[in-house]
């Protein structure tokens, strides 16, 4: 599944690749991916202009002209590719957005995605996307608003995983994110010392950056197809159940943590 540094690679590809773009027609195979009739969905962007891409946690924003926005959420995954004038299309898409001067893009969703198109005031009331809270990188992401928000009683993963207290991070970055902070999943927040919470502040914008600068995973596939360096190499706990720890040398285990299974060193993460 996609999260924050694969959508904000992809949106920003979107956007400088996208940018004024006019839509002419498309194709929509999928009706129930989508919030209105492939009709009514398409005769709605048709004649609008792109003017700009950005994501909003695990959202794809595309803001449109005449006060519209068309949403992209990729599920647990999919391939939004882009295709030149006369460029061969991919066999497998539920979505083609084409545009005036030949170009287009394709969604390939794995599995949930959703294509939605909505005016700029329905936006504001979109269930899905309404609450979502600030990204860890955003300039507002600052120690006193983690602090504020690990006084909960909630249990650490589950605190950083909700999209309404952090939008972006996923079940991917967080195994290594608790790792390097020495923080079993299954903390309570609220029982962390001070030290341990801004330690953690920093390693989640760390390990963001850090995979962004690599491209992102290398399983998800960027605007162009490409497929970037962030592989299994460079986990260091995350998806390795039964290797060593890379701090201590002992078994790494995967456990059951809610609805989601969680990779923890029991020597460097104890509960």
């Amino acid at each position: 599944m996609a999260e924050l540094p694969e959508l904000l690679i992809l949106s920003k590809q979107m956007d400088d690749q996208l940018q004024l773009k006019e839509f002419a027609s498309g194709e929509l195979r999928q009706e129930k991916s989508l919030n209105l009739s492939p009709l009514d969905f398409l005769e709605t962007i048709k004649g609008k202009k792109l003017l700009k891409v950005y994501n909003k946690g695990k959202w794809i924003f595309i803001h449109l002209s005449d006060d519209h926005h068309l949403l992209l959420n990729l599920g647990m995954g999919a391939d939004v590719l882009y295709h030149e004038k006369d460029q061969e299309l991919p066999e497998e898409y539920q979505c083609l957005f084409q545009f005036t001067d030949g170009s287009s893009f394709t969604c390939k969703f794995w599995w949930i995605g959703r294509a939605e198109v909505m005016t700029d005031g329905e936006l504001s009331q979109h269930k899905a996307t309404k609450d979502i809270a600030i990204s860890p990188l955003d300039g507002e992401f600052t120690p006193e608003y983690f602090h504020q928000l690990c006084s909960s009683r909630s249990q650490i993963k589950n605190l950083i995983l909700n999209q309404k207290k952090i939008g972006g991070i996923g079940n991917v970055y967080i195994q290594d994110i608790l790792f390097r902070a020495k923080i079993h999943p299954q903390k309570v927040a609220n029982t962390l010392e001070s030290c341990k919470i801004d330690n953690l502040h920093s390693i989640i914008r760390k390990n963001l950056k850090e995979a962004i600068k690599l491209g992102g995973l290398a399983y998800e596939k960027d605007f162009y197809g490409e497929n970037k360096g962030f592989g299994v190499e460079h986990f260091l706990v995350a998806y390795k159940e039964g290797e060593p720890c890379p701090e201590c040398g002992g078994t790494i285990e995967k456990i059951k943590t809610g609805s989601t299974s969680s990779y923890i060193c029991p020597n460097c993460q104890k509960l």
